[in-house]
Parts: structure tokens; sequence; C-alpha cells
């Protein structure tokens, strides 16, 4: 059966400002619907997208609670790439040309999850 998505970020400032900005991506109609548990060595870790007759139009990077580790999301080992929260969940829209991707961590970081929408 196929498994389609869809994703949105929702933001509400209170306070000086108040408002909600709703963000909208395209839906996908062949998501692949997962979520994969990694364990990050430290230095660079490569990361495979599924593929398999979906195909993803994100990945959400959700390092575990508590994490101490840096980390940092790279195009390839090498790149300088872009420091990521240490908690907080970060979303990457994919070209459809992406197979792989690198999450470089500063040291080992367990339960780090993916949900590929």
């Amino acid at each position: 059966m196929a498994v389609a998505s869809a994703r949105q970020q929702v933001i509400t400032y209170t306070g000086d400002v108040t408002g909600t900005e709703t963000i909208s991506a395209a839906a996908n109609a062949a998501s692949p619907g997962s979520v994969t548990l990694h364990t990050l060595a430290s230095g660079a870790n490569t990361i495979t997208v599924p593929t398999g007759g979906s195909t993803p139009a994100a990945a959400t990077i959700l390092p575990p609670a508590g994490n101490i580790q840096t980390l940092i999301l790279k195009g390839v080992t090498g790149d300088t790439g872009v420091g990521l929260h240490l908690t907080d969940p970060t979303t990457v829209a994919l070209a459809t040309t992406v197979t792989t991707f690198v999450l470089t961590a500063g040291g080992t970081i367990t339960g780090l999850r993916i949900y590929w929408s």
C-alpha cells in the first residue's frame, strides 16, 4: 500500500509580537513513511536515503533528549557543514537526486531518529 505524507511547520509568536505562521511543504504521494534509528560514531557518519519504490521529500533529524554531542549536517565528508541544535529536530527538504548525506558527531550519539517523509 502506498504511503503519502504532508509536512508543515507552525510558528507561534507571543509577547510583543503575536501571531501564527503555518508553512506547508508540497505533499509527497510516494513517501517511505518510515523512521530509522541510528547510533552515530564520533566523526563522519554517512546516512543513506531510503529507496525501494518511494522517494522521501524530507528527512527530519531528531537527536535524543539530553544529547550533549555536537552534530553537523554535511553534503559530503570534508564539507564545512551546518551545525544543528543538540536536541531540537531539524527538517531538511531533499532534492530527488540526494542519495546520501553526512552527519558528523562530536562523540557517540545513541538513539538519533530520522523521520523520512
